[in-house]
């Protein structure tokens, strides 16, 4: 076998991994703006079909695992070439759990069609869904590209994220002391905002494993994070 053979024979391994990633993050894609319209619509039939489609993402994790085991068994990769080897489980492994989180949103919305809605809040989730949605499609890219600068940008992004997030958090707890009627389907709305500023934490660590596959650097400082949520107080009388 010869040399160029054999680098030949490892590009197509390597690009083999990275079409199955770009197969997962389409599904994702488009799993996260299924669920968001889902629940603008009270869409149950959608909802389902999402929940029944996850599965796809999880098969196609389970084989980007099995193809990284096969290319560091044969091929012995160094430099560059490990990082894009190592990275890409751990990119399919975020990628795997945003599809959960939009999976989640999905079965909350089979429980939200029932009651009445509460403001403005499934318009605020789908903006939300959707920057997300432009922050993996965008990492993505970034990763196919080796765009460096790209994946930065993302890592940035989802400080607006976390706002929308600590913004819809503190306007359904006014809902929920306003009205105890609203606390249950509040709190499945607060579920599915936490959920999608998850998904945006994992496009952040998608982010951070693309920069690492082309400089070799690991970031020193703490990602932005602008989620107040867990320290967020509200007075009752805040609510009059």
């Amino acid at each position: 076998m010869t040399q160029e053979h054999i680098v030949k024979s490892f590009d197509e391994d390597l690009k083999h991994i990275e079409t199955l990633i770009i197969e997962m993050g389409g599904f994702v894609e488009k799993h996260i703006s299924e669920s968001a319209t889902a629940l603008a619509r009270r869409d149950t039939e959608l909802a389902a079909f999402i929940i029944k489609g996850d599965k796809r993402i999880d098969a196609l994790e389970a084989e980007v695992d099995q193809a990284v085991v096969r290319i560091l068994a044969q091929r012995q990769p160094m430099a560059q070439d490990l990082r894009a080897v190592v990275v890409a489980p751990k990119i399919a492994s975020n990628l795997e759990r945003i599809g959960d989180y939009a999976k989640n949103i999905a079965k909350r919305t089979s429980v939200l069609a029932k009651a009445q809605p509460i403001g403005s809040s499934a318009a605020t989730i789908k903006r939300m869904c959707v920057m997300v949605q432009d922050m993996v499609k965008d990492v993505l890219e970034a990763y196919v590209s080796r765009n460096e600068a790209m994946a930065d940008d993302v890592r940035r992004r989802d400080e607006e994220v976390d706002q929308m997030h600590n913004t819809l958090f503190r306007e359904l707890l006014t809902y929920m002391m306003e009205d105890p009627r609203a606390i249950s389907p509040c709190m499945h709305l607060l579920f599915i905002s936490k959920n999608v500023e998850r998904m945006g934490d994992h496009t952040t660590s998608i982010a951070e494993q693309v920069h690492y596959m082309v400089s070799g650097e690991i970031f020193d400082e703490e990602r932005p994070k602008s989620d107040t949520t867990s320290t967020t107080f509200i007075e009752p009388d805040a609510a009059e």
